[in-house]
This record gives C-alpha cells, structure tokens and sequence, in this order.
C-alpha cells in the first residue's frame, strides 16, 4: 500500500506538471482551471496505478525454469507500466512505428542459396569491436527473425542488435525471401508453416561457427516460424534457447478477425491464402495449412527452453487465444502474458522513444542463456 502510495503521487505531481505548463491561458489558467487538472491528474493516476500498471503473468510448465528465470530475469517478476499516455493495446500497437528511434547499425550482408535454387539475405553484426568476447570462433551468435513484412531495419530488430551489442554477442538477421531487396529467384516466397529457410540458415551458421553458443528470437511471424520449427526439430536443434514475442499461436483466428489493407481480388487474410499462400506450399485445403502453420499443436514437441512473451490486449493475437495450458505441460516452456502491451508495442515511459519492456525481457533472457548456460542445461 506504501508504494502504491508513493507511486499515485509520483504520478499525480508529473502530471500536474505537464497540464500545468500546457495550460497557461484561458480558463485552465486559472485556480479552478488547475483544480480541475489536479483532481483529473489524480483519478487517471488512481486508475492507471490501480488497474493498468500490473506484474505481468508467468506461466510455465517446470519449476526449474520458473525459478531460473525470476533468479536472473528480474524483469518477469517486475510490475509494467505502459506509457500513461497510450497504454491500451491498439494504441501502443500503432504507434510504436512512428515513435520508437532507430539506432544505426552497420550490417555485413551475405546472400547463401537454397536447395530449390532461390536465395536467401542474412544481415551480420560481427561485434567485433566488444571486448567482453574477443574470440570471433567462440562469441555467443544470435539469430533474429524479423515479422511478416519487416526486415534488418526494423526499429525492433535494430533495439534488439543494440542490447545485444553491449553484452558482446554477435547477431544474424533472417530477412525472408523477396523483402530487403534480392532478388526473388523462384516463384515461392514464405509462411510461417514453411521451416525449410530457417533450418538452411540454423545449419548455415553452425558450420560458419560451430564453436559459438547459438540461440534464436523471433517478432511476431517471426516468433511462429520459430516455433513451428522448433517443434518439429524437438531435441535436434543446434540452439540453446529461444525466445518469441508478439506471436501469433493459431492462424485460423487471426485470419477471421484481420483484414487486408490492400486492394486486388482477395479482400481478407482467409481469401490471400486461399488463393496464394496454402497453393503455393502444396496444402490440399485452407484448413490444412493454417493448422500446420499455427505453433499451439507443436508446443509439446518442443525440447529446449522457450520463452514466449504475449499481450492480454494484442489486436492480432489475442490473450485468449495464448495456449496457457499446453505451456503448463512442457517443462522447456515460459509464457509471460502483460495484462497491456498490443502487438509487438510494450512502450514504456513518458517519451517511449528507446528501449521497451520487450527490449528488457530479450536482455536479460539472452544473458541469462548465454552467461548461466550451466544452469540451462540441468532444467
């Protein structure tokens, strides 16, 4: 009660501030003006602290992980307080694009082929200026799967590569066929149901550096592939751990309730992949390839540890379509649900402009894998 307390007039004293200095003539101006500011300042503030600012839920199916992720992830056992000013799910999710920085970063890029004759574009961040792992054959490597349409440049990606950065870790990013500029040498593209790209990329930077600890992280439909992946790979699987954020966990649910913003012939994310995605990778029904593409039925083939990060309000993945139960039957996996946060938003601050609560979640649990492997590997 004490912190709530002291948090309600934390809250209340900078948001009077602000109105205040906003309001300098007409009748917000005067003293009934400022009572009214004050006393709205207070029940926002009642509100937010009261209802919005939550710890987020950790849900797992071992007590090991539970207990190694609150030991070195402080973060999952921390209350969240989304932005004040845009908390709720749609907002955050629309935003974060237009607010968040983007930080520079100076990719080494390289194009490996694939069996079917096409191509694939990997954007490096070799780190090799850190001094925290000098060693070039042995520094912990990273591998980052960007959403549908996004790529190395995505402010999530790039906020991602700088956290990274400063542990010393190497980083690869996984742009999908066609999206950061090669050129499209087939007439097949992606989907989160098709792994076989992502495993060409896993066995590719194994044989690069076969001596470095590697894990993965994957955004939204990056997350699903990720999955997806690892639940058909189970126990045989070069990484160390994973994480997912923002991922979509039955396809079939998201088709229904999303529409396309395109124009053309196909009006709906069900008609698209009608028409396209599940003809293109050989499925005899619509049915058949968004069940093959949703990661809620390959949960409990998954054999290293996951952790996956989700919002209650995500417009595109909602919280009750988050496979709780099939979480609590594997001991290899971790949800942590905020009861805010939209879709790959989690903004954070009065000017959200840096780091978010995904950002901290994806620090600590990749320096919790890489720094305390030991422990890792008795869960």
């Amino acid at each position: 009660m004490v912190t709530l307390e002291m948090n309600l007039n934390i809250l209340t004293r900078d948001l009077s501030l602000y109105l205040e200095n906003q309001v300098k003539v007409g009748i917000l101006g005067s003293g009934v003006g400022l009572s009214l500011v004050l006393g709205f300042s207070a029940a926002y503030a009642f509100y937010y602290l009261s209802v919005v600012a939550k710890k987020p839920q950790l849900i797992t199916g071992g007590e090991k992980l539970c207990n190694f992720l609150k030991a070195h992830c402080p973060v999952v056992s921390e209350t969240y307080y989304p932005t004040f000013w845009c908390w709720e799910g749609r907002i955050q999710t629309l935003i974060r694009p237009f607010i968040t920085a983007k930080p520079w970063v100076e990719y080494r890029n390289e194009l490996i082929k694939t069996a079917d004759g096409g191509q694939i574009s990997l954007d490096w961040f070799d780190n090799d200026d850190n001094t925290h792992y000098p060693d070039v054959a042995t520094r912990p490597t990273i591998l980052l799967l960007p959403g549908l349409t996004g790529t190395s440049r995505e402010s999530y990606i790039l906020h991602m590569i700088k956290q990274s950065e400063e542990l010393g870790y190497r980083c690869v990013v996984f742009n999908n066929r066609g999206v950061s500029g090669e050129r499209l040498l087939t007439p097949r593209t992606y989907c989160a149901a098709n792994t076989e790209d992502l495993e060409a990329v896993i066995d590719h930077i194994q044989e690069t550096f076969s001596s470095a600890p590697l894990m993965a992280a994957g955004v939204s439909m990056g997350g699903m592939m990720l999955a997806n992946y690892l639940g058909r790979k189970g126990r045989e699987t070069c990484l160390r751990a994973a994480a997912v954020f923002s991922a979509g966990w039955d396809v079939c649910l998201q088709a229904s309730v999303n529409r396309l913003v395109t124009g053309g012939y196909a009006k709906t994310i069900r008609e698209f992949d009608e028409r396209f995605t599940s003809v293109m990778f050989g499925y005899s029904t619509n049915e058949e390839y968004y069940r093959d593409a949703s990661p809620c039925h390959k949960l409990k083939s998954i054999q290293i540890p996951l952790l996956c990060l989700n919002a209650a309000d995500d417009v595109f993945s909602p919280g009750h379509a988050v496979p709780v139960e099939a979480a609590k039957q594997n001991p290899n996996i971790a949800v942590l649900l905020t009861a805010y946060g939209g879709h790959i938003g989690f903004l954070e601050g009065v000017w959200p402009r840096h780091n978010t609560y995904m950002d901290r979640v994806f620090r600590q649990y990749i320096q919790a894998v890489f720094e305390h492997a030991n422990q890792l590997v008795k869960l």
